[in-house]
């Protein structure tokens, strides 16, 4: 089979394609506009995020026979029509679990404790103890929306900690060790943390929203290592500025660009982006969450085994 690689990853992916007996054709740099001549010749398809495989691309994918994206969701394909034409699709949100997990925790006891205010007060020569007292994550409720695979890698990661640990998805019966599944209510009443884990669907995107943020009893502490486009951003702000929200942890921001290229570009940043990059209760990272040593060559070798399963017979 003919691969067609659209993004460069971990160098395992094209060396076991090669002892799998395919051909791997390299084009990270090719327009999308000349790979849709020439895609019609290649039986599978690999990308990250370069660009999006709609319905008008897929339509030219006369011979495709699989796609592997190296990441966690599938939301820049088609997952409808790629279906419909019988295209088998894999993910590797199995590939970066782990590091999400790690960064998430990372992400809330910088926020608790104040690591990034007091580092950049420090280099300022600023000695304020008693304005970086920190607060302990022991006592806290962590509410976890999505228990997936990251959902589930953060939980794990908690059990260090004297916390209560629940979770809410629309899929039943995903309680485990780490996590009691509730319902919303329940969420919204017991928790002082909210950690997204979601993908991105019609269903998600603006969930966190001015009416679902008030609907929680206690102010709470936000983190986002799903996707930026679950939370209005304008909203979040607000509820910062009423104590509504206490902080926030973004790895990922609803202003960013598909393929990840530089927002900070564009010539006027939003309003509401001009407040969490100058807030002290705001910690900002560039969707790297998942983004590790390690897990770069984890979601290779995970594409690599799934396509192996669906293709090469033993």
């Amino acid at each position: 089979m003919k691969i067609l690689h659209l993004d460069t990853n971990h160098p395992l992916l094209l060396s076991e394609f090669e002892k799998l007996g395919f051909e791997n054709i390299e084009a990270y740099n090719t327009p999308k506009t000349d790979i849709e001549k020439d895609i019609h010749k290649y039986d599978g398809l690999i990308i990250r995020s370069r660009f999006k495989l709609d319905k008008a691309f897929l339509e030219k994918a006369k011979n495709l026979k699989f796609i592997g994206r190296l990441g966690a969701g599938l939301e820049n394909i088609d997952i409808d029509y790629a279906l419909e034409k019988g295209i088998f699709l894999a993910a590797a949100p199995e590939g970066n679990r782990n590091a999400v997990g790690e960064h998430t925790l990372g992400i809330l006891l910088s926020l608790f404790n104040k690591l990034n205010k007091a580092d950049k007060e420090i280099r300022q020569g600023i000695w304020d103890r008693e304005g970086n007292r920190g607060i302990e994550l022991d006592g806290k409720t962590v509410g976890i929306i999505g228990y997936g695979n990251t959902g589930k890698a953060f939980a794990k990661k908690l059990q260090g900690f004297d916390v209560e640990v629940i979770c809410y998805d629309i899929v039943g019966g995903v309680s485990d060790k780490n996590a009691r599944q509730v319902g919303i209510l329940e969420l919204q009443q017991k928790s002082d943390v909210i950690s997204l884990h979601v993908p991105q669907t019609t269903e998600t995107m603006g969930m966190v929203n001015e009416s679902f943020i008030d609907a929680f009893q206690k102010p709470i502490w936000l983190l986002n290592t799903a996707r930026g486009k679950c939370v209005v951003t304008n909203d979040l702000v607000n509820a910062l500025k009423s104590k509504k929200v206490l902080g926030a942890g973004l790895d990922v921001l609803e202003f960013e660009k598909t393929s990840f290229e530089d927002m900070f570009n564009d010539e006027k940043l939003p309003e509401a982006l001009e407040y969490l990059l100058n807030s002290d209760k705001v910690v900002l990272t560039p969707h790297v969450a998942g983004w590790t040593v390690e897990s770069k060559e984890k979601l290779a070798q995970t594409i690599i085994d799934k396509i192996k399963l669906e293709f090469v017979s033993d």
